[in-house]
């Protein structure tokens, strides 16, 4: 205080009780903490994905010391206040300087300021023209440097100095000027960071390249005086020019970004899970494709690490600020169809309710089940395939069966254990309809759903915020959605699916879907650790006539785990008792899946007869003399009819091995006499004939 009073009483000609009574009546200095920042949002990284303006509309963003780089910070001390670490806030020796350069020419020459005194003046946000003014500051000065570090003064001013328009503080001038964080500058954009401040609209970069230049090159001359840089790189600098474009604030995940801030409104640092590096390059991803997509169909992606749930990128739209296609609607969050992306869950259930097996054999034709009449997306039917070929190609008429052996309630209750909230028609109970996409679901419940299955059906809760955005509640013990087996199962399946640019990446599992009308395209996958959703679509829910899953959103998910790279990984190998089961002979009893489809046929097919030949018939199948004997020149053939495969063949007591699904045996027999064959099918029945062979 000696110094700063002896100046005043000095050069203000104010008396010395005048200046403490003055001084003692100055209100405290702000809390830094309460000084009106920008909110930031972060990735996992604490790289800035970002930032919203202060509550006085300034860019003003939150930054360290240590984040900045040092030569900035020396350069700014040796242009504006080389003796700022032994002063108490004001410098006598400049200040006197200043006034008498100031008598001598009849115009201010040398400011005479120190840095705490801009702070001050930064802090009123009002000029200092005036000797009253003035006085103030000095006042003012000193009690900073009574309250705060010079560190933290120094903080004060890098986070408050003016860069032109609503810039302020250095980081948001080094992303504007420069479009990067300030903690690794050049020698010429640390020199123009010190130079802006001075006079921040007239030395605009963008406006005024050349005066931005010349105050530049003045900073680095000083900075040359005081041992800063050298001549060379003085030199080298000075001829550097000055970019003029201003660079937008960084808007990476701006959908989550946004959520963030409207979960937590209070906080001013929101830290995400989101990886900066593959954010970006989804974005990119995104933007490419929806230019070859017409307007306004956009696209929605998420990728999370289903082993810890975090969500590793998340993308809403395109471009947020892209109107035509409706940016400002975050698509991750939107209630869709599902179109056939709930099939897995389906046969999932089934494995585990013993329905099938991958290897179990199901019809393909048309149904009705209680006046439900599905048809396949093609319109054509398969006949008789496996469930792992009835997954692997997406027929509807299996999945209906099934849904129908398991429960349409059993499935929604599956789903809500992972985390999923399905949205039904109101007032209307869930049907068979639903496995075809006839209820209502977002792409991150979709995506949360798959990452159970992943998990080999343990549930996993996503989150994108580090730190989280809500308070917690009580932890409620989760459910499976799946039993292990069964998950692996559909896993197995979906890993057979065909595998686009496999040589370039690993296989993935995956599963598509179309609703109806065309209106939705989706795609999720998982590997060993990751699970990434992908939808296309019109965000207003008009119909994209020709888009489907396949054909639209594959490709994309497949360029998804491209830009995952590296940090893939494999798919572990299967559990024993599981691979047992996938190579293993299937059940007598498993050989058709247990669906009403299968067993409610025909009155007549429900018969299990024997058509050929007769009970107690007598054959004649040209019993001759040969070599080793005496054999049958004709075999014995059995035909029957009804019942429900697979079948099983006894003859004279023991089992026959013979095609399970064929209504015929055809056994050659090795001596005359009489012969018992009994036919036996998966629902119990059984026909028998006894005839005598000659």
């Amino acid at each position: 205080m000696a110094i700063a009073g002896v100046c005043l009483c000095t050069f203000l000609g104010a008396g010395s009780w005048k200046v403490l009574s003055d001084f003692k009546a100055l209100a405290p200095p702000p809390q830094i903490s309460d000084l009106p920042l920008s909110v930031v949002v972060l990735d996992r990284e604490d790289r800035l994905l970002r930032a919203f303006t202060s509550r006085d509309e300034k860019w003003r963003l939150p930054v360290e010391l240590d984040e900045i780089d040092p030569l900035y910070v020396q350069m700014l001390l040796s242009f504006e206040d080389k003796r700022f670490f032994e002063h108490d806030g004001v410098d006598a020796r400049a200040l006197i300087r200043s006034i008498l350069q100031g008598v001598r020419h009849g115009r201010i020459v040398s400011g005479g300021s120190t840095l705490t005194m801009q702070v001050a003046r930064l802090l009123d946000e009002a000029p200092t023209r005036s000797a009253r003014r003035k006085y103030e500051q000095v006042l003012k000065a000193v009690k900073l440097e009574q309250t705060y570090s010079k560190e933290d003064i120094l903080r004060l001013y890098v986070l408050r100095a003016p860069f032109g328009g609503n810039l302020e503080g250095v980081r948001a001038a080094s992303l504007t000027w420069f479009g990067k964080e300030p903690g690794r500058l050049t020698v010429a954009e640390a020199a123009l960071l010190v130079a802006l401040p001075q006079s921040p609209e007239a030395r605009r970069p963008d406006r005024f390249p050349d005066r931005a230049r010349k105050a530049r090159n003045r900073v680095l001359a000083r900075a040359v005086v005081a041992g800063v840089i050298s001549l060379a790189e003085a030199a080298s600098a000075s001829a550097e020019p000055v970019r003029t474009r201003r660079n937008n604030m960084p808007l990476i995940a701006a959908h989550e970004s946004r959520h963030a801030r409207i979960m937590a409104p209070k906080r001013a640092v929101h830290h995400l899970t989101i990886d900066k590096n593959l954010q970006s390059a989804l974005e990119a991803l995104a933007r490419t494709r929806a230019n070859s997509f017409p307007v306004p169909v956009s696209l929605a992606i998420i990728v999370a690490d289903h082993r810890s749930g975090e969500i590793v990128a998340r993308l809403g739209a395109p471009d947020l600020l892209d109107e035509e296609r409706l940016g400002h609607i975050d698509m991750t969050r939107a209630v869709r169809s599902p179109g056939s992306t709930l099939k897995p869950f389906i046969y999932g259930l089934a494995f585990e309710e013993g329905v099938g097996v991958p290897q179990s054999l199901i019809r393909d034709r048309p149904t009705n089940i209680g006046g439900y009449q599905p048809t396949n997306f093609d319109r054509a039917y398969q006949g008789t395939v496996t469930l792992r070929e009835a997954l692997q190609l997406s027929l509807n008429t299996p999945a209906v069966q099934l849904l129908e052996a398991v429960g349409p309630a059993r499935l929604l209750a599956r789903l809500k254990r992972a985390g999923a909230r399905p949205v039904l028609e109101k007032g209307k109970p869930a049907g068979l309809a639903i496995s075809l996409g006839g209820l209502g679901l977002s792409l991150k419940d979709l995506a949360q759903a798959y990452g159970a299955l992943a998990r080999g059906g343990q549930p996993v809760e996503f989150r994108h915020c580090r730190v989280s955005c809500l308070p917690q509640g009580p932890q409620q013990q989760s459910q499976k959605v799946l039993s292990a087996k069964a998950a692996v199962m559909v896993s197995d399946i979906l890993v057979g699916m065909p595998q686009l640019q496999g040589s370039e990446t690993q296989h993935i599992a995956y599963k598509t879907g179309t609703s109806y009308g065309y209106r939705d395209a989706w795609a999720l996958g998982f590997d060993g650790k990751y699970v990434a959703a992908v939808w296309v679509g019109r965000p207003d829910g008009s119909p994209v006539p020709g888009q489907t899953g396949q054909k639209t959103s594959v490709p994309i998910l497949f360029e998804v785990f491209q830009k995952l790279g590296t940090a893939r990984v494999p798919f572990p190998p299967h559990p024993p008792d599981v691979a047992a089961a996938l190579a293993g002979d299937v059940p007598l009893p498993l050989q058709y899946a247990r669906t009403s489809g299968n067993r409610s046929v025909s009155h007549q097919e429900d018969r299990l007869l024997i058509s050929y030949p007769p009970d107690g018939a007598e054959l004649h199948l040209g019993l001759k003399p040969s070599e080793e004997g005496r054999q049958f020149s004709q075999p014995l053939v059995v035909k029957f009819k009804g019942g429900v495969a697979p079948y099983a063949v006894l003859v004279n007591g023991a089992p026959f091995q013979t095609d399970s699904t064929q209504r015929q045996l055809i056994w050659q027999p090795e001596s005359p006499g009489f012969t018992n064959v009994t036919i036996k099918d998966a629902s119990g029945k059984s026909a028998s004939v006894s005839v005598k062979i000659k």
